[in-house]
C-alpha cells in the first residue's frame, strides 16, 4: 500500500503464509470476530450464572447460522441468478461459471445472517437456555455487534462494498476492485496477479493504469466505525445500567443502531445489485430497503409496553 497525490492507495495482500497454509486477511477477522464474541458472551454467562456448557453451543450454533444465512441472504437479496445459473456455487466456496475456480466463502449479506442467528435463537432459547427468546437476544446482540466491526474490516480487506466516487480526503484507490487479477495480468504482462498489482501501484511504467483508478469512499471503514460506537453504548448499557432487566431494551437498541448506521452508509455506498433495479424500488438501495423493517422491529421493542 502507499499514499499517490490524489487518494490513498489500498493494494493489500490477500494475507500471510504459515508454512504451506495462507492465512488470508478477510478469514482472519471473522475468527477474531467470533472468538471477541465468545470471550464477551462468558463473562456474561458469568454474570447471569448460566452454564458454560451453554455457551459451547450458542458458539457453534451462531457460527453455522451466521455464515449460511449470510451466504443465502446475499444470494436471495442480491444474486438470486445463482439458483438457476451456477447452483453448486451458493454454499460451496466454487465457482463453475464461466469456468471453474476457487473463491472461498465470499458474497455474504448481514441481513441475512441476522434473520439466520434470530431463527436459531428461537430454538436455543427453549431448548438449550431454557430462557425466553428476548432474554438471549438482550444479551447475544452485544457480541454480534462487535463482530459487525471485524466483519467490515474484513471487507476493506477484500477491497470490497467500496464507495462512490469522491474528491474529499478520505478517498481511497481500490487497485483490486477497479483491476480483476486477469485484467491486471493483460496490462502488465506479468503473470503473478501479485505482482502485476504490485507493479501497477510501485512501477512508474504503470502509472497510467495507477491514474485510471477512482478515488472512493471507504464505506467499509464509515461501516466499521459507526460499529463501533453500536457496541460501545449496548456494553456500556448492559453493564453500567440496569437495561438488561428491561426486556427487549439492549435488543431494541441493537436494531435501531446498527441498522440506522447501514442506512446511512449506503448514501455513499456503490450499489450492490438487487431489487433495487426494478422502477418502483430505485428510490433507496437494497440495504436500505432491508434496513426498513429490522429498524422498525427495533423501535416496537423500545417502546412497546413494559409488563409490571
Amino acid at each position: 500500500m502507499s499514499i499517490s497525490f490524489l487518494a490513498f492507495v489500498w493494494n493489500p495482500s490477500e494475507g500471510f503464509d504459515i508454512g504451506p497454509l495462507t492465512i488470508r486477511f478477510y478469514s482472519l477477522m471473522f475468527v477474531v470476530a467470533f472468538a471477541l464474541g465468545w470471550y464477551i458472551m462468558k463473562y456474561i454467562f458469568i454474570r447471569e450464572n448460566e452454564s458454560l456448557e451453554k455457551l459451547d453451543s450458542l458458539f457453534i450454533y451462531t457460527v453455522i447460522a451466521t455464515l449460511i444465512g449470510a451466504r443465502l441472504g446475499h444470494v436471495i437479496f442480491y444474486q438470486s441468478e445463482l439458483f438457476r445459473e451456477d447452483p453448486l456455487s451458493i454454499l460451496l466456496p466454487i465457482r463453475t461459471k464461466p469456468q471453474f475456480e476457487f473463491t472461498g466463502f465470499s458474497g455474504l449479506a448481514s441481513h441475512g445472517a441476522a434473520i439466520a442467528i434470530i431463527l436459531f435463537m428461537i430454538y436455543f432459547s427453549k431448548k438449550i437456555m431454557k430462557q425466553s427468546l428476548i432474554w438471549v437476544l438482550d444479551r447475544v446482540v452485544i457480541p454480534v455487534a462487535s463482530g459487525a466491526i471485524f466483519v467490515r474490516l474484513g471487507n476493506f480487506f477484500n477491497s470490497e462494498i467500496v464507495g462512490h466516487e469522491t474528491n474529499s480526503a478520505f478517498g481511497v484507490q481500490f487497485v483490486q476492485d477497479f483491476y480483476s487479477k486477469n485484467e491486471a495480468v493483460l496490462n502488465t504482462k506479468i503473470q503473478n496477479p501479485k505482482e502485476a498489482y504490485k507493479a501497477i501501484v510501485e512501477n512508474p511504467d504503470y502509472s497510467y493504469l495507477l491514474d485510471k483508478v477512482p478515488a472512493l469512499h471507504p464505506s467499509q471503514l464509515y461501516e466499521a466505525f459507526g460499529y463501533i460506537f453500536v457496541f460501545l453504548i449496548l456494553f456500556f448499557m448492559y453493564w453500567k445500567t440496569d437495561a438488561r432487566k428491561k426486556e427487549g431494551l439492549l435488543f431494541g437498541m441493537f436494531m435501531v443502531l446498527l441498522w440506522s448506521v447501514r442506512f446511512i452508509v449506503e448514501f455513499v455506498k456503490a450499489s450492490q445489485g438487487g431489487f433495487e433495479k426494478y422502477p418502483v424500488f430505485n428510490a433507496l438501495t437494497t440495504g436500505q430497503w432491508l434496513s426498513i423493517p429490522f429498524i422498525l422491529i427495533g423501535l416496537y421493542y423500545i417502546f412497546r409496553p413494559k409488563k409490571a
